[in-house]
């Protein structure tokens, strides 16, 4: 079953989440996972979510998102992305119709 990734951060390092920012995309591709929300405008409509850059990342499955998450080749970039952010990252497993 799909699942997703879903992030909420809020750079706190300008100059250095940008490393960040162009590397993470080969080894989410290389989990299977896709872009789906990247930072794009958010336009409230009801209540206050206090979101800053959202971002849904779409894996193949929970295992695929979890491989990704805690790889090898993603630990250098979350080292980063945890001194140079406040993040609020959660999984999130697909609909599956019943």
């Amino acid at each position: 079953m799909t699942a997703y990734l879903v992030a909420n951060i809020t750079v706190t390092d300008p100059e250095r989440y940008p490393a960040y920012r162009a590397q993470v995309p080969a080894v989410i591709a290389q989990y299977g996972g896709r872009f789906l929300v990247r930072a794009g405008t958010v336009h409230p409509l009801e209540g206050e979510f206090g979101l800053d850059r959202f971002v849904v990342i779409e894996f193949p499955s929970l295992e695929a998102a979890k491989a990704f998450y805690h790889s090898p080749e993603y630990a250098p970039l979350l080292k980063l992305r945890s001194e140079t952010t406040r993040s609020q990252v959660v999984f999130v497993e697909g609909y599956r119709p019943a």
